[in-house]
This record gives structure tokens, C-alpha cells and sequence, in this order.
């Protein structure tokens, strides 16, 4: 993780859970999507590399055990800082490539399942690091990335979304590196139709909430907040959230 990146999810830590306190639907929907395809019985060892503050293991910690909690790898200490106080939940500063190496010092041989949310654009050498992730997996073993697409439809400024799209990697790309490792590999998308006020909009993205913010000066961010409020006028915007949900399965 760069130190640009590092700061960024330091400033958010404390204000990450509200971003998403007016989208209780949304968290519902997501953690749904997640359970049923990295399901969770007890005794199962799961990994959730850039776990944050484990805000999406909601649908998954209700089988998690302190004798097999979840492992919530994350290079940001400030954000695992805000995990919940739960036994269930075990935390690891880390980050997915120390993992995927053997340089983090795991509880777990061998896991059931592994969940890489949002994060997957943050992993230098993805191949490399799919591979030695994949061989972490028991027989049946899962990983499961869920990701944006390259290009979004969000009510963000122009110059973002074009950044945003240079930077994001494509999800038949990772599916194919899983393949690559061994893995059974399918992928399918979800969508979600985000409903928000105009200015709490703005507000999240004055708060630099997607990490592509951080890049961008604080004279560029204003511009952009700019061409926001001329794009789209006071009151409720809508827009399609849509999610990749990449599955590799180790026979």
C-alpha cells in the first residue's frame, strides 16, 4: 500500500461505518450477496483480506466461533483499529501479498474461504498474489473478489470516473488469473440502484471517500465538487451500483 493510500484510509477510519449509516438496505444486500457464495459454518476458517473495519462480515460472523473467528487482514492499522471488540473476529495487519508469500503469521494453516471486497485494486502483482492465496485453499477451498468495473455510472466528476477506470483492473482479468492458479473460476454481476441526497453526496466525496479521491489536490477536488452541483440539481440522485462477484474454487 503506498503512503498516499495508507493516509487516506488513516483520515477515513474514524467516519468509515457512517458513510455507509444511511444505506442499511445496501449493507443487507451486499453481506447476502457475499453469504451465499463464501457460505460459513461453524468451524470454517475464513479470511477477509482487507477486512477495514469489518463492516461487510455481518451475514458471516454469526457462524464464526472464537475458536475459528474470522481473520481481518488489513494493511491499515487505523482501520482495524475500529473492528468491533467481538472474539469472533481476529485481526491482522497485513496486506494481501504478505499473506499470499507467507509473510503474515496466519492462526490457520490451511482456509476454508477467503474474501477480497473492494480491495482488489490495491494488490500489486495479481497474479502472483491470486497464486499463492490460492494455495492457501483446503480442497473446495473459495475465493470469492467482489469488485467495481472499470467503468462506473456514479454521479462523480469526469476526470475521477476516467481515473478510476485507468486503475481499476477488469474482472474477466481476474478470473482469469484464478483460473490461472488452478482455480474453478465463474463470475457473474450484481446490481444495485442507489438512491442518495445530492448534498450528503457531495459530502462523501468532499470526505474523499473512494480511495481514487485521494489522488486528486485539494484545488481539483474542489473543481470537481464544482461540476458535480451543475451536473445534477438539488434533491434525490439515482444511479446503478453494479458488482462483479468473481468465484474460484479450488478443486
Amino acid at each position: 500500500m503506498s503512503d498516499r493510500v495508507a493516509q487516506h484510509y488513516a483520515d477515513l477510519a474514524h467516519t468509515y461505518d457512517q458513510t455507509w449509516g444511511h444505506r442499511p438496505e445496501y449493507l443487507s444486500w451486499m453481506c447476502g450477496h457475499i453469504a451465499t457464495r463464501l457460505p460459513i459454518r461453524p468451524g470454517t476458517r475464513i479470511a477477509d483480506i482487507g477486512a477495514g473495519t469489518g463492516l461487510f462480515l455481518q451475514r458471516l460472523i454469526g457462524n464464526a466461533s472464537a475458536q475459528s473467528p474470522i481473520l481481518c487482514v488489513d494493511p491499515s492499522a487505523a482501520m482495524l483499529a475500529q473492528l468491533p471488540d467481538d472474539p469472533r473476529l481476529h485481526p491482522i495487519h497485513a496486506g494481501a501479498e504478505e499473506v499470499a508469500m507467507g509473510q503474515a503469521t496466519l492462526p490457520y494453516d490451511r482456509l476454508h474461504g477467503i474474501l477480497i471486497k473492494e480491495t482488489i485494486h490495491h494488490i500489486s502483482e495479481l497474479d502472483t498474489t491470486l497464486k499463492g492465496l490460492a494455495e492457501l485453499l483446503v480442497p473446495g477451498g473459495r475465493i470469492l473478489v467482489v469488485t467495481l468495473p472499470p467503468r462506473l455510472e456514479y454521479p462523480l466528476f469526469h476526470s475521477a470516473l476516467d481515473r478510476f477506470a485507468e486503475r481499476q483492473p477488469d474482472p474477466q482479468d481476474i478470473a482469469d488469473h484464478m483460473r490461472e492458479s488452478g482455480l474453478i473460476t465463474s463470475y457473474g454481476c450484481e446490481e444495485y440502484q442507489v438512491r442518495v441526497d445530492r448534498n450528503h453526496w457531495i459530502g462523501l466525496v468532499a470526505n474523499r471517500w473512494m480511495s481514487v479521491l485521494s489522488s486528486f489536490t485539494d484545488e481539483q477536488l474542489t473543481d470537481g465538487l464544482a461540476e458535480i452541483r451543475r451536473r445534477y440539481a438539488p434533491g434525490e440522485i439515482c444511479f446503478p451500483d453494479r458488482f462483479a462477484f468473481v468465484l474460484g474454487k479450488r478443486p
